[in-house]
């Protein structure tokens, strides 16, 4: 089994500093990936104020083209909105 990182947000847009968070851990936490969940709906944002999912699915994928070790997770996409984090940490332990 490989060590996964889960690094949650927005994303809305996704910006230097959130790359430099995931590729510190990437690079220096015993991890094999780190996922950015791409959250549809913060329980704390006003969804009118986000951009559509699958337009900040395609902004990090394309922001971390090129590093093997960062991954898109649309995930959260599936489950019902406002989600919490523990809910998505439920469905990823029974999916993997």
């Amino acid at each position: 089994m490989k060590n996964i990182g889960l690094f949650f947000g927005s994303f809305n847009p996704i910006h230097l500093g959130h790359l430099a968070v995931a590729d510190f851990f990437a690079q220096n936490g015993n991890l094999a990936e780190v996922w950015l969940v791409i959250s549809p709906q913060s329980p704390f944002k006003e969804k009118s104020l986000l951009m559509e999912n699958h337009q900040r699915l395609t902004m990090v994928q394309l922001a971390i083209e090129g590093n093997p070790k960062l991954k898109a997770c649309p995930e959260e996409f599936d489950l019902p909105t406002p989600n919490f984090t523990v809910d998505t940490l439920q469905y990823l332990k029974k999916k993997y």
